[in-house]
């Protein structure tokens, strides 16, 4: 059963790790690979990924990226969107501890984004409109 739009966009703004496809080029199938998201219901959603990473070279040459997101307890349900990318900034030591803060426990924060921000290299923040919704609740099977 399809998620209305108040179900799909709470599921949404959940913590869900998303698996992100884009477009990997003639002859190959997209690249698919899990990422921390933000995003809250109504709005436009970002991600953070390195400035020179495969990832964020096909999100620039697409324009476009989708995210999945999914469960399976209490029923498995899953929404998936994808929409164009409305901009590309340099990625802050804030926004690192914003998207961290939403993955991980509060006693975990500090030292992880001491870790990214020493190791990770440069960083983008890519926002993305969500315009096309696909959704569904399979209930317990």
């Amino acid at each position: 059963m399809a998620l209305t739009r108040e179900q799909r966009e709470q599921f949404l703004a959940e913590p869900h790790v998303a698996a992100l496809a884009v477009d990997a080029g003639e002859g190959r199938g997209p690249l698919t690979v899990p990422i921390w998201y933000q995003y809250e219901p109504g709005g436009d959603l970002w991600i953070m990924t390195g400035a020179g990473s495969r990832k964020h070279e096909l999100i620039r040459a697409a324009g476009r990226f989708s995210l999945l997101v999914e469960r399976v307890e209490p029923t498995i349900r899953y929404v998936s969107v994808e929409g164009p990318v409305l901009g590309t900034e340099p990625g802050t030591l804030a926004h690192l501890r914003e998207i961290s803060a939403r993955y991980l426990p509060a006693e975990k924060v500090d030292g992880y984004v001491e870790f990214a921000a020493k190791n990770h290299g440069e960083q983008v923040i890519v926002r993305m409109r969500p315009e096309r919704w696909v959704t569904s609740d399979l209930g317990t099977v």
